[in-house]
């Protein structure tokens, strides 16, 4: 297994990009003439999607605030330099004889990502060594995205609904949280009680299901390591690997849903061919994974396309009427590797659940004492 470290999803993938205000007419210079591809294919006749990817790009989910919707090469490439510049100084050595660290620690400084600043947390955690969250922009058509959301066109999920924003602050509020970890305060919870029930703490951190959406649907980058997805394909099903924990989605080809009653963590997903571009529809969400506060009613369509022998195009539109007030929709390249997926070893010399229920027990036993002592 390559990098592992704790994760708090759906935090923005780029703080650096808020510091760019290129010119947008820039970009319109990035587009290049389509040219007529002609896919590989499966024996039945249609486009072979197999093979592995890496999802790890720069480009965030949300826009940064005053950015255009496309850098030209020539930003983009200063924008990769620069965070390139970035890493390599924060992976430098540090001083043996280096002062300790002031009471509550300290964040990363600079310009760095914010996800680099939030894994390393202000006490101390993991250094960037330890990530890796991709060295370039995804490039769609030929430009430099600068988000992966593309509907509206502002580049950013749209507001949540009163309703939801009310439903997702009390799911918060409450002592444990049995969602998955999609929010930045997903697991920051410090409210007395959290840490009482495993069976309630976040699926991500009891090594269950990857956080962050990598798994999906939308199968979104995680920035920060195992970013590897692998497609394998048949007439009657498609499976989508993900390195992160492992999970393991079936999309069954020309099927039916299943009955409304029946709930699974990453939704129930069809897939069928719409010419050289495969469909997947997806259903019957768990409220155990809400995607950004989405509810169990939350509806996604995906669509895979080979644009090359080494490239799929990956799109996706988002809906769910009690949370958003429209559906949204994001693309991005997914790069073909030849990286290999190695088994995502949770749970091995991790001793973190087990520590903390034995501190909240702890903790119970001293509060006894203290009480029969009065």
């Amino acid at each position: 297994m390559r990098h592992q470290v704790m994760k708090l999803a759906g935090m923005p993938a780029m703080a650096v990009l808020l510091l760019w205000t290129p010119n947008p007419a820039a970009a319109q210079n990035t587009k290049t003439p389509a040219k007529t591809y002609s896919p590989r294919r499966m024996p039945d006749g249609h486009p072979d999607l197999q093979g592995t990817y890496d999802l790890a790009t720069l480009t965030p989910v949300d826009r940064p605030s005053g950015a255009p919707a496309a850098y030209s090469k020539e930003e983009a490439r200063k924008i990769e330099a620069f965070l390139a510049k970035q890493r390599a100084n924060a992976d430098a050595p540090l001083a043996g004889d280096r002062a300790a660290p002031p009471k509550g620690g300290v964040g990363v400084t600079g310009s760095l990502p914010i996800t680099w600043e939030l894994a390393g947390g202000k006490v101390g955690g993991y250094n960037t060594g330890w990530l890796d969250p991709g060295s370039t922009l995804t490039v769609v058509n030929g430009e430099f995205r600068s988000s992966i959301i593309v509907d509206p066109p502002d580049g950013r999920v749209p507001p949540m609904l009163p309703s939801a924003s009310q439903r997702t602050a009390a799911v918060r509020a409450r002592p444990t949280s049995d969602q998955q970890e999609q929010s930045a305060d997903s697991d920051l919870d410090r409210t007395p009680g959290a840490y009482d029930d495993p069976e309630r703490r976040p699926l991500g951190e009891r090594c269950l299901l990857g956080f962050g959406s990598t798994s999906g649907p939308p199968a979104l980058p995680d920035y920060f390591y195992n970013n590897l997805h692998q497609i394998v394909q048949t007439p009657d099903a498609v499976m989508i690997l993900t390195e992160m924990v492992h999970d393991a989605r079936i999309v069954r080809m020309n099927a039916k849903h299943l009955p409304k009653n029946i709930r699974l963590w990453m939704g129930d997903s069809i897939g069928h061919w719409e010419g050289d571009t495969l469909v997947v529809d997806t259903t019957n969400f768990t409220a155990k994974t809400r995607f950004r506060g989405s509810t169990e009613d939350l509806h996604v369509i995906e669509r895979f396309s080979r644009t090359s022998d080494q490239t799929l195009l990956y799109r996706f539109t988002v809906d769910d009427p009690a949370t958003w007030s429209k559906p949204w929709t994001g693309e991005y390249t997914w790069p073909a590797t030849d990286g290999h997926i190695f088994e995502y070893a949770c749970h091995e010399g991790n001793y973190a659940l087990t520590d903390i229920l034995k501190g909240a027990r702890m903790r119970e036993k001293e509060l006894a004492a203290t009480k029969a002592v009065k």
